[in-house]
């Protein structure tokens, strides 16, 4: 692995530390079944738009904050299976709203992330 290789894996791991305790710290300050999961993925995807536009793909602070940070700070797997449970404990609806404002929640995040990164370069 070439020195530059190396740098990135560290910088990667280091990015994934900071993001699993700003996830971590968000599900302590926020209550609610679903509430902190919605609001890491959503601010996780706003970051990772805005990233993308002022990052270049395999940069440095593409790897520490998109790849690390916000790939360890997002928490898709927790979304699904919370998901999962609120249809299997008779919450059908909760479940399909918990879905549908994750899901939709996220993408207009990422666009609205990838928009303020541009209006404000």
């Amino acid at each position: 692995m070439s020195a530059l290789g190396a740098n990135i894996v560290l910088l990667v791991g280091a990015g994934g530390a900071l993001g699993a305790l700003a996830r971590y710290a968000v599900g302590v300050l926020l209550s609610g079944r679903t509430a902190d999961t919605l609001a890491v993925n959503v601010l996780g995807s706003f970051a990772l738009g805005a990233l993308t536009v002022v990052s270049a793909e395999g940069s440095a602070l593409s790897a520490t904050f998109g790849v690390g940070f916000c790939g360890a700070f997002t928490t898709f797997s927790s979304f699904a299976v919370e998901t999962v449970l609120l249809y299997e404990d008779g919450e059908r609806r909760a479940a399909i709203r918990n879905a549908a404002v994750n899901l939709a929640g996220a993408l207009l995040a990422v666009g609205l992330g990838g928009w303020v990164a541009i209006w404000l370069s």
